[in-house]
């Protein structure tokens, strides 16, 4: 049965549905939140993970500093080792020998034994600054590896070296106070030579055993061969003691040492000593 409307009856509300909780309009005047901060807040805290890592693993992070500490500690020793400035082979360390390390120096004078070198340290400013106090002032014996010197040999180092001229020299054995070496001059730019085969190459030196290395060692082999290289070259090209005399020369030698020439010489002294009488 239809109900009639009259006019004294209220509007219709049977067909406005109710609001929903969530898609009621806020009211003027009222804050809204960011989503951002909310999922910050619900997020996980970087420096919180990372204190709670360190707390349950501080065996580990004590080992890695204790490591890290002895690290530097070497890497100190070692510098001033490399910074130390050496005024005798006494004070080379075995290590440095036995690994081949070169060195730089700065030439002082030759003599019959060797050459006279100061020792110049890597310089580091700090480390250099506090050692030059303690450092003392003493030269290094270097004798040539592996080469026996001629007189010619000496003359012709003496006119090739200056004092104060730079070189490096590489540790192959320390003898008392003198040290066996490889020895490394400039010739200009990056361009060096090494004085041991060049010695050899000019003819003013023989090969000689290479004191220091094993026999049977590979670098033994290698230096041989470099020093053999270089006598071949002066022997193929008649440099120095390997020059071959001329016919003139030859004759002239033959002469010296012919025994029927020395007595007519002897022969005609003692005729002119008496004529004289």
């Amino acid at each position: 049965m239809e109900r009639r409307l009259y006019k004294d009856d209220p509007p219709a509300l049977a067909t406005q549905e109710p609001m929903a909780v969530g898609a009621m309009r806020p009211e003027k005047g009222a804050r809204q939140e960011p989503e951002e901060e909310e999922g910050e807040q619900r997020g996980p805290n970087f420096i919180a993970i990372v204190s709670g890592f360190l707390d349950k693993h501080m065996n580990i992070v004590r080992a890695v500093s204790t490591g890290l500490a002895l690290a530097g500690v070497i890497v100190l020793a070692r510098s001033i080792r490399l910074t130390t400035r050496f005024s005798s082979a006494v004070d080379i360390p075995v290590e440095f020998i036995e690994k081949r390390v070169k060195l730089r120096g700065k030439i002082h004078r030759l003599t019959e034994e060797g050459l006279l070198v100061e020792h110049i340290p890597i310089h580091l400013p700090l480390i250099s600054s506090l050692q030059a106090r303690w450092n003392s002032k003493g030269l290094l014996l270097i004798r040539l590896a592996g080469v026996e010197l001629t007189h010619d040999g000496k003359v012709w180092l003496k006119e090739q070296l200056t004092p104060s001229q730079t070189l490096w020299f590489k540790l192959l054995r320390r003898e008392n106070s003198a040290l066996d070496c490889l020895v490394l001059i400039n010739r200009g730019g990056f361009f060096s030579v090494c004085l041991n085969e060049e010695i050899l190459s000019q003819g003013f030196g023989r090969i000689a055993p290479i004191e220091g290395l094993q026999l049977d060692s590979r670098i033994y082999w290698k230096l041989h061969r470099r020093l053999l290289q270089a006598e071949l070259r002066a022997q193929r090209k008649g440099r120095g003691l390997w020059k071959e005399p001329s016919r003139w020369e030859r004759i002239s030698e033959n002469i010296k040492d012919n025994k029927i020439i020395q007595s007519l010489k002897n022969f005609f002294k003692w005729i002119v000593f008496h004529v004289k009488k």
